[in-house]
């Protein structure tokens, strides 16, 4: 038998049978849709959130005049 001798400071990959990543011959199934668009819902009952102060959050203070 002629093998290679390898010292101990050499990194090497494993070449054992239980080291080895398993091999599948089956693929595993496609993952399953869903559908979204066939299923309606119906408005809420209370109605949809309508904050009370709202615009007052946005209004826009008035400008100031220059002075010329």
């Amino acid at each position: 038998m002629d093998r290679e001798v390898i010292s101990d400071d050499e990194c090497t990959t494993p070449k054992r049978r239980e080291c080895r990543i398993p091999v599948m011959f089956v693929c595993p199934p496609p993952p399953k849709k869903k559908t979204v668009c066939g299923t309606k819902r119906d408005p809420p009952k209370d109605g949809y959130f309508q904050p009370p102060d709202l615009d007052a959050l946005f209004v826009m203070p008035p400008r100031r005049q220059a002075c010329a």
